[in-house]
């Protein structure tokens, strides 16, 4: 495989200067992807109030200033060119600290980072399935990116998760 052809191919659609509207699949996808963006961004939010381990306090606080944060801002501008109307959305969470809340009515550190990781995961799926059923190369472009936004945080998620410990992983296989 050529990258270059491929670059050259997913942009020759655009060279008349017209693009073809979107589909209602790629309306789904997008739209669906602004709606879990924006919930998942929510429940961080949550969770940054009440971790105690600065290390994760500092992994939700990039994941949310320089992954959902930017993907977000970028779907709602791309949906709005598109002329799409936008789902509800949720509003920012506050800043505080949360953290006395009593034992077993909140998430502890290591749960909210396995579900940080399970997120990151389905984020990065649901990104591959939009880019590859989207007609459209800017949209497939659109979901490459946050599909690598998101497996570049990933890489250094699992690297702090396995050094305190938390890493959910099958056993090793012995036959």
């Amino acid at each position: 495989m050529n990258v270059l052809e491929l670059l050259t191919d997913s942009i020759k659609p655009f060279l008349d200067g017209e693009k073809p509207p979107l589909n209602v699949g790629e309306v789904m996808n997008v739209w669906f992807y602004l709606t879990a963006t924006d919930q998942t961004m929510r429940g961080e939010q949550v969770s940054y109030n009440i971790v105690e381990d600065p290390d994760l306090k500092e992994k939700l606080r990039v994941v949310i200033d320089t992954v959902h944060a930017p993907i977000f801002e970028e779907v709602v501008k791309f949906l709005e060119s598109e002329g799409v109307p936008l789902p509800d959305l949720s509003q920012p969470k506050p800043v505080g600290e949360f953290r006395h809340m009593p034992e077993g009515s909140r998430l502890s550190d290591e749960e909210i980072a396995n579900l940080l990781s399970f997120n990151i995961v389905l984020g990065i799926n649901y990104a591959c399935r939009g880019m590859t059923e989207a007609v459209r190369p800017d949209v497939a472009a659109m979901f490459a990116r946050f599909q690598m936004k998101k497996m570049a945080y990933a890489v250094s998620l699992r690297e702090m998760l396995r050094k305190k410990g938390w890493l959910k992983a099958p056993p090793d296989f012995k036959p």
